[in-house]
């Protein structure tokens, strides 16, 4: 552990430095652009970055000097087993569950953007995908990796590993990474709608994951990518599930057998018809947890984030974003 601590402090002081930020001599850092603090001995830091990151630039040609990303298979390869599921039904709650299921020992930031062309969010970010070593410039991409995350409009989405996917190829577009189609969403999107065309005006190439996007007015989708074509699968039932095969292969009936965690979340969500408090998903979340990294509840209306690190469910981290309907 003190390995790893020693390894996360690290990471966020190349971090801050490669922001711009000056001085990280201690687990809180301060300035009136950002401020940073360790939260979980994970380690998991929580950063508030009013930084420009140059998404727009970005956006223009799926490319920005200075910032280096994974590739689509190191992406591939890390996230490999997650679930996730919208619950709508409970009155003046839209909640919105996720497991991270991977490797444990590598530090985990909560990123709170600001930005001056978009709305601000808050995501989760694996600090694992951006390699190890101490290239300032490779941190430059932590806004741009985004596993999971909830903007102030009340859009939240999250992404899981399937075996296999498809995705259109248009040379007329801009090609744009798995994880800044997230940070796309969230910095662009009011809702499901609004998030599906923005994902239809990029191409994802070599996407093994699909999404599931929700918003605070019920609405929920699974998007998937199958012979070329981007499927939309959107909520029937005031619940949605998602796990990491794709939905669209299988007739509803059928789902439930292909993954005992869907057959499990899905249940539960049946019996409740989606009426769930934040103990209830995190509870639900433990009971789908294996190899998990954070088990963490977005709820789209009120802007709350609960957070459990390493199964650890007797210590939860609470958190807010102000939202735009309040």
């Amino acid at each position: 552990m003190k390995h790893t601590v020693r390894f996360g402090l690290l990471l966020v002081s190349v971090l801050v430095a490669s922001l711009g930020i000056i001085g990280c001599n201690s687990q809180t850092t301060q300035t009136p652009e950002t401020t940073l603090v360790q939260v979980d001995d994970y380690p998991l830091y929580v950063m508030h970055l009013y930084e420009d990151y140059h998404f727009d630039e970005y956006l223009e040609t799926g490319r920005f000097p200075g910032v280096s990303l994974p590739s689509n298979s190191q992406i591939n390869d890390a996230i490999k087993a997650c679930s996730c599921f919208s619950a709508f039904d409970l009155p003046g709650q839209a909640i919105f569950g996720r497991n991270y299921d991977w490797r444990s020992g590598f530090p985990v930031l909560l990123l709170f953007t600001y930005p001056s062309n978009g709305y601000a969010s808050v995501s989760m970010m694996d600090m694992s995908l951006l390699g190890s070593g101490s290239d300032q410039h490779k941190f430059l991409g932590a806004p741009y990796i985004p596993v999971d995350g909830m903007n102030e409009c009340g859009l939240a989405v999250a992404l899981m590993a399937v075996d296999k996917a498809q995705p259109p190829n248009d040379p007329n577009k801009v090609d744009v990474n798995v994880l800044t189609a997230i940070r796309l969403m969230l910095d662009k999107a009011q809702s499901v709608d609004e998030a599906l065309s923005l994902l239809g005006e990029y191409n994802i190439p070599s996407i093994m994951q699909h999404y599931l996007i929700a918003d605070a007015s019920g609405n929920s989708a699974v998007v998937e990518f199958v012979d070329g074509e981007m499927k939309v699968i959107c909520n029937k039932h005031p619940w949605q599930v998602s796990t990491n095969f794709v939905l669209s292969r299988f007739p509803e009936s059928e789902r439930r057998a292909q993954c005992p965690r869907y057959d499990t979340a899905y249940k539960t969500l049946e019996q409740t018809q989606g009426r769930m408090s934040h103990e209830e998903a995190m509870t639900l979340l433990k009971n789908l947890s294996g190899r998990t990294i954070w088990s963490l509840v977005y709820d789209m209306v009120n802007g709350e984030i609960d957070i459990v690190m390493a199964r650890n469910y007797d210590q939860v981290h609470y958190f807010t974003l102000s939202m735009r309907n309040e």
